[in-house]
């Protein structure tokens, strides 16, 4: 996925004033966030997946786990969890 960012040019000065490299800065600032989230879900989700019945194996690598997670038939995105909070509010 690719995700642009639009900032002025006014913007980019305030930010080279104190960063040195812009993009590099950008780039690990998403890693960063990246890590953070993933880092939420294991721990979210490793303790409801060994106590889900239905489950008879958890795969041993990160990557697995994580597709285990999104896969799993109670999982929702933020987007999905957003959207049964507003529907129960009308």
């Amino acid at each position: 996925m690719q995700i642009t960012v639009n900032i002025t040019d006014e913007e980019v000065k305030y930010l080279e004033n104190d960063l040195l490299d812009l993009d590099k800065w950008v780039q690990d600032a998403v890693k960063g966030k990246i890590s953070k989230c993933k880092g939420r879900m294991l721990a979210e989700w490793q303790p409801k997946l060994i106590a889900d019945p239905a489950i008879e194996m958890i795969p041993a690598t990160e990557s697995g786990l994580l597709a285990t997670i999104v896969a799993h038939r109670e999982y929702k995105s933020r987007a999905a969890r957003e959207a049964v909070v507003l529907a129960k509010e009308v």
